[in-house]
C-alpha cells in the first residue's frame, strides 16, 4: 500500500438527540439516553414521535483518535470533537434485539452533547429494554458500517473478462481495475448481519446505470461514473456518487428485512472494479474502517496502514448535488449520450 499523505476521511451519519430517546420506566425515568457510566441496566426507552434523524458530519481523526465535526455538519457544532463511547443492546417487548451506538461531543474537555446511530430502524412509542452496554465493540461496529461491501452473488469482472461471483473469488485472483489493470486480491472479508436500517442494502435495479442484473450493496458504497455530458451539473466528466443519495424508492431504493451476506475485497491500493458491469469502489482502508479488518491484519509487522490517496477521491460528488429529481436517471443518460 502507498504511504501518501491523506486528507482526513469523512463519515455522514444519521443520528438522534439524547432527548429523542427517554427513559420512561425505571432509575434514569425521565432521562435522556446518556454514556455508558451512567446507563442503568433494566431502564425501559421510548423514541418521541418527533424525533427525526440529523446528519452528524465526522473528520476522522487517526492522531487521538474520535473525530472532529466538520462545518457541513448540521447538528453539533464544528470542531468540537466527538468520540465513540459505547454499543448498547435494547430488547423490545417481542424480545426482538437492537443495536444502538452512542456518540458524545467534547467542547473544552466537557460533555456537550449525546447522540445515537442507530443500527436498525426503532419506532416511536415502543418500549424498548437496555439490556446490554459494550465500550469495546463500538468502534468495530462503527467500522462494520463504513466498510464498503458487495452482497452474496454480485459478478465481478476479473481481469480475463470473467464474469465471477464474488463468494467465488480467492486471495490472489486478479480483477481488473479502472486505473491499474489486474489487480491481485490481497484479502476477502465477509460478514453476516440482519439487513436493518445502517445494514439494509440499497439495490440498483437491472438497467438503471446500464447494469446487466440488480446491484446490491451497503449504503455508503460509492459508485464511479463518467459522463459523456454533465447531465449532473458537477463541472466535470468524472464523477463519484455513494448510493444512498441515488435513493428514489423506484429503480433504486434501501431492501429492508431478512439478513444479508455482505464481502469486502481488499486490494494493495484503493480501487475502481466492476460489480455487474457498475464501475464501483472496493474497500478503503482508513483509520476508521481499519478496525473492521482481522487481528493479524492489524498487528505487528502485517498490520496495514491506511491506503494512499487517489485521483478519484477527489471526484466524489455532496449530496446536495444529487438531491435533484431523478438523479439515477441523469446519471444513466449522462453516461450513455
Amino acid at each position: 500500500m502507498t504511504s501518501d499523505a491523506i486528507r482526513p476521511t469523512m463519515q455522514t451519519v444519521a443520528v438522534l438527540r439524547s432527548d429523542d430517546f427517554v427513559v420512561t420506566e425505571g432509575v434514569a425515568d425521565g432521562e435522556g439516553i446518556s454514556f455508558a457510566d451512567e446507563l442503568v441496566m433494566d431502564d425501559i426507552y421510548q423514541l418521541s414521535s418527533r424525533a427525526t434523524r440529523s446528519p452528524l458530519s465526522l473528520a476522522i481523526r487517526d492522531e487521538g483518535g474520535g473525530f472532529m465535526i466538520d462545518e457541513i455538519s448540521t447538528i453539533g457544532k464544528a470542531g468540537n470533537l466527538a468520540f465513540l463511547d459505547s454499543c448498547i443492546t435494547l430488547m423490545a417487548s417481542d424480545s426482538t434485539t437492537y443495536e444502538v451506538l452512542v456518540l458524545v461531543e467534547v467542547e473544552d474537555g466537557g460533555l456537550e452533547a449525546t447522540y445515537l446511530l442507530p443500527l436498525a430502524n426503532l419506532e416511536s412509542d415502543t418500549n424498548y429494554r437496555l439490556v446490554g452496554v459494550d465500550k469495546d465493540a463500538a468502534t468495530t461496529r462503527f467500522a462494520e458500517v463504513a466498510c464498503v461491501s458487495f452482497t452474496r452473488g454480485t459478478h465481478i469482472t476479473m481481469a480475463s473478462g470473467e464474469q465471477r461471483r464474488i463468494e467465488d473469488l480467492a486471495v490472489g485472483d486478479k480483477v481488473l481495475t479502472r486505473d491499474d489493470g489486474p489487480q491481485a486480491v490481497r484479502w476477502i472479508g465477509q460478514t453476516t448481519l440482519r439487513a436493518l436500517g445502517e445494514f439494509a442494502p440499497i439495490v440498483i435495479t437491472k438497467g438503471a446505470l446500464h447494469n446487466e442484473n440488480d446491484l446490491l450493496v451497503s449504503p455508503d458504497h460509492r459508485l464511479f461514473v463518467y459522463q459523456r455530458q454533465d447531465r449532473l451539473g458537477a463541472g466535470r466528466s468524472e464523477v463519484l456518487v455513494k448510493v444512498r443519495h441515488l435513493i428514489n424508492g423506484d429503480t433504486v431504493y434501501q431492501r429492508d428485512g431478512g439478513f444479508v451476506d455482505y464481502f469486502q475485497l481488499l486490494f494493495d491500493d484503493h480501487q475502481i472494479i466492476y460489480a455487474e458491469g457498475i464501475a464501483a469502489e472496493s474497500l478503503l482502508i482508513d483509520p476508521l474502517t481499519r478496525a473492521a479488518l482481522p487481528d493479524h491484519m492489524r498487528s505487528g509487522e502485517t498490520r496495514r496502514s491506511s491506503h494512499g490517496h487517489r485521483a478519484h477521491l477527489d471526484y466524489e460528488v455532496q449530496e446536495k448535488l444529487l438531491s435533484q429529481k431523478d438523479a439515477i436517471g441523469l446519471l444513466r443518460k449522462a453516461s450513455s449520450t
